[in-house]
């Protein structure tokens, strides 16, 4: 019961977390690109490598990594938001930028997850 309720927790920040900075990017930037998603989920993914990194070099308990990536990432990224995005995006004709978006996703994901985790080996 005590897994659960770590993840849970953490899955409530990081969903928190997303919201407010996906709307504080949408609300700033150019409206027709998923730019808060986007940012959220490289945020995550280098968040994911600065731990997985740490985790390797401390031994973080199963219940921190739990915490950490299972419910805070977890709930910070989500595929599901990108998949709805680049679905919208292909619906409105805007077939350039649904492109761009997936490309860029997947691209500056795995490298923000390299770069995290490369970091904390390096250091």
């Amino acid at each position: 019961m005590r897994i659960l309720f770590l993840i849970g927790a953490g899955s409530f920040i990081g969903g928190i977390f997303r919201y407010l900075l996906s709307q504080c990017v949408h609300a700033k930037f150019f409206a027709k690109f998923p730019l808060g998603t986007l940012i959220v989920n490289i945020i995550g993914c280098f968040c994911i490598g600065l731990f997985f990194g740490l985790a390797n070099k401390i031994n973080f308990s199963n219940e921190w990594k739990l915490f950490l990536v299972t419910g805070l990432l977890g709930g910070f990224t989500t595929f599901s938001a990108f998949s709805n995005d680049t679905v919208l995006l292909f619906k409105d004709g805007q077939v350039l930028y649904a492109a761009i978006y997936i490309f860029s996703s997947i691209f500056l994901g795995l490298a923000a997850t390299f770069i995290g985790n490369a970091i904390i080996k390096n250091i």
